[in-house]
C-alpha cells in the first residue's frame, strides 16, 4: 500500500490526491515513517491546524466559494462550479448547505396536477437543505418565489439555487432568504414549467449535483463538493483560508508577492 505523507490538510492543495488508488494519508507527527514530499513548497512555516470537526456553521463563518474551488482543483475535481451565471438575487452573503435536487422541464399544455412534485419536494426538505432547481437555464417562467421560500424555510431549508428565474425578489430579500438564479421573471410556472423528478442526480452548467452533496454559493458563483472528498476538501480549504491570513500579514508587512508565494505556497 502506498503511503502519502502530509504535514496538514493544506499540503493537499499542492498535490493531486487520487482517492481510488489506495493511498493512505499519514500526518507528519508519525516520525517513524520516512517520506519525501519534494513537490511541496519549501519554507512553509504556518502552523495553524484545522479542527477535528468542521461544522456547516463553521464553514459559513470562515469559508467561501473560491477557496473551496481551489481545494477541489488540487484534488483533481476541476468541474465543480457550473459554468453559467447563477447570481445572488436576495443576498450578498455566503450560502452553505446540502443539495435538495429537483429536475424541471418546460411544458406547453395544461398541467393536470399542477405543482404536484414541486410541493412534494418542498415538503420533504430537511434542515440545512438548499433547494436546487435544475431547469436547463429556461426563462419560460419563474420557478421560485415568496411562497416556496416561506414553505421551504419552515422545513429548515436555508436557500435556493435556481437554474432558471425567480420572482417576488423584493419580498424574498426582505425575508433574508438566499436565492440564487439566472434572473427574474413575473410569470407563474403553472402550465409553463414543472418538476418531473426529485432527489436524483442533476446537472447545471456541466456540473453534476447529487442529493445531499455540500453546496457553497456566493457572489463568485456556486461550488459543489462531491461527497467522496468532502472531508479532505473542506479541511484543505479551511487550512488555506487560515494560511492566507499569515500571507496577507506578511505582504502588508512589506514582503513582495513573489517572495510570499515562494515562501508560503499560497496565493
Amino acid at each position: 500500500m502506498a503511503i502519502l505523507c502530509v504535514r496538514d490538510a493544506y499540503d493537499l492543495l499542492n498535490m493531486r490526491l487520487c482517492t481510488n488508488v489506495g493511498l493512505t494519508v499519514v500526518p507528519q507527527d508519525l516520525s517513524d515513517v520516512s517520506c519525501d514530499n519534494s513537490n511541496l513548497k519549501k519554507g512553509k512555516t504556518m502552523t495553524t491546524k484545522a479542527p477535528d470537526t468542521i461544522t456547516i456553521d463553521m464553514m459559513r463563518n470562515s469559508l467561501y466559494t473560491a477557496v473551496v474551488c481551489d481545494a477541489l482543483d488540487a484534488l483533481g475535481y476541476k468541474e465543480q462550479s457550473p459554468r453559467v451565471e447563477i447570481r445572488p438575487l436576495t443576498t450578498d452573503g455566503l450560502l452553505v448547505g446540502r443539495a435538495k435536487t429537483t429536475q424541471w422541464e418546460d411544458m406547453f399544455e395544461v398541467d393536470p396536477k399542477p405543482y404536484e412534485l414541486e410541493l412534494r419536494a418542498i415538503d420533504t426538505c430537511k434542515p440545512d437543505d438548499i433547494f436546487v432547481a435544475a431547469a436547463g437555464g429556461s426563462l419560460r417562467s419563474a420557478i421560485w418565489g415568496e411562497i416556496l421560500s416561506t414553505a421551504s424555510r419552515n422545513q429548515g431549508c436555508v436557500g435556493a439555487i435556481v437554474d432558471g428565474t425567480a420572482r417576488d425578489v423584493k419580498t424574498i430579500r426582505a425575508m433574508g432568504f438566499p436565492c440564487f438564479a439566472r434572473g427574474m421573471s413575473p410569470y407563474d410556472s403553472k402550465d409553463r414549467q414543472r418538476v418531473v423528478d426529485l432527489d436524483i442526480d442533476v446537472e447545471i452548467g456541466g456540473t453534476r449535483i447529487r442529493p445531499g452533496e455540500l453546496v457553497f454559493a456566493d457572489e463568485d458563483g456556486v461550488v459543489i463538493v462531491p461527497s467522496e472528498v468532502e472531508d479532505v476538501a473542506i479541511r484543505a480549504a479551511w487550512q488555506k483560508v487560515h494560511d492566507e491570513n499569515e500571507v496577507r500579514d506578511a505582504i502588508r508587512g512589506g514582503m513582495n508577492a513573489e517572495e510570499a508565494f515562494n515562501r508560503y505556497g499560497v496565493l
